[in-house]
């Protein structure tokens, strides 16, 4: 064997085994993840229109299919009781009853910013994470272009788009809110963004074990978990990526 190609070998089987040891649960094409400090659970987004409830140690505690929608990112709003999820295609926000699994209205975000085309209402292109950040939601745009947009979180038909970030990466699959800071993470790059928001621009950035990160989310024991669209759930110390 190639003395120069074997190296590359283990480190491919290194990074499977650590990949393998932080699976968490198995979820069909997970698309996003949120953190409920109310119920101490976890709720995953699925492309097919279902949603998950899991422990922290990863049990499945429900499991219950909305609808036929791509659901693409999903936030946990505890004050309201109401599960966001970020709809692909459609470029809608979808509010779901936490406690009863059932979708209670779909908001449609206007397509412009200032005569700027945002949103194309097209898979290529669409919506991808939601967090939720006092009464605004920020949602990303996966391309064309890829920013995060701003909303507020209103149960109405349909809501206007208040504020665009150019955050200078791409693909941007996965948002939450925690510690004051934005968190994003982009498929794309394998990147774990850490945005300040009053600042308007990206602190950090930590590159991330390969895998197809759809979703971040952090719990309150110091654990940060992510969607991956192969199939799983991955949880993680905090502190591995130095956060």
């Amino acid at each position: 064997m190639n003395r120069l190609f074997f190296p590359w070998i283990i480190a491919f089987i290194m990074i499977g085994c650590e990949g393998n040891s932080h699976i968490l649960v198995k979820i069909p094409e997970a698309s996003g993840i949120c953190f409920s400090q109310t119920s101490k659970t976890l709720f995953i987004a699925n492309d097919e229109g279902v949603v998950y409830e899991i422990s922290k140690e990863g049990k499945i505690l429900r499991k219950k299919r909305l609808g036929d929608y791509d659901l693409e990112g999903v936030a946990c709003d505890d004050k309201a009781g109401k599960l966001l999820f970020a709809i692909e295609g459609k470029d809608s926000i979808m509010q779901v009853s936490q406690k009863k699994l059932k979708v209670k209205r779909v908001t449609k975000i206007k397509k412009e910013f200032r005569q700027r085309l945002i949103l194309r209402r097209d898979k290529k292109n669409g919506l991808e994470g939601i967090c939720l950040v006092g009464d605004s939601l920020y949602l990303s745009n996966q391309a064309d272009p890829s920013v995060l947009i701003r909303v507020l979180n209103e149960s109405k038909k349909k809501v206007p788009i208040l504020d665009v970030i150019d955050h200078g990466h791409t693909d941007i699959a996965g948002l939450t809110y925690h510690d004051k800071h934005l968190f994003m993470v982009s498929d794309s790059e394998d990147l774990l963004l850490k945005y300040d928001l009053a600042k308007k621009k990206i602190v950090n950035s930590v590159k991330l074990p390969f895998f197809a990160q759809e979703g971040v989310a952090f719990d309150d024991e110091g654990y940060i978990y992510f969607a991956n669209d192969e199939g799983t759930v991955l949880k993680y110390k905090v502190e591995k990526f130095g956060l």
